[in-house]
């Protein structure tokens, strides 16, 4: 069975990830840069998917994942990210954890793998 996550929008979900990430002081466009780094997905790309309401499932359908993902490890909600099955969990993972990288005030270069 499909998890709930796979057909709910990214844009359902991309206020959330804004507000925790400004609330420990980064900003939307960091957030983007991060979102940018992961999906190859530059600004505009973003904002077609937001727009248009695209699912996290035809989101990463229609990424280029960074070659460097497999640089992401450690656990988001209990789970270690390099240990996910579905490869589509995965890449919702990466980004989560990409996220809390951001907002727990990791340097760009090290959140960006550099």
């Amino acid at each position: 069975m499909a998890h709930r996550i796979f057909t709910t929008s990214v844009a359902s979900v991309y206020p959330h990830y804004v507000t925790k990430v400004e609330r420990k002081g980064r900003t939307k466009a960091e957030l983007d840069e991060v979102i940018e780094w992961l999906t190859g997905f530059d600004e505009k790309a973003l904002d077609r998917h937001l727009a248009a309401e695209t699912t996290f499932e035809d989101f990463f359908g229609q990424a280029h994942l960074n070659p460097n993902v497999s640089a992401i490890t450690g656990t988001v909600c209990g789970e270690r990210v390099e240990d996910v099955e579905d490869p589509l969990m995965q890449k919702i993972r990466y980004l989560d954890k990409l996220v809390d990288e951001l907002a727990k005030g990791r340097t760009m270069d090290k959140v960006l793998r550099a």
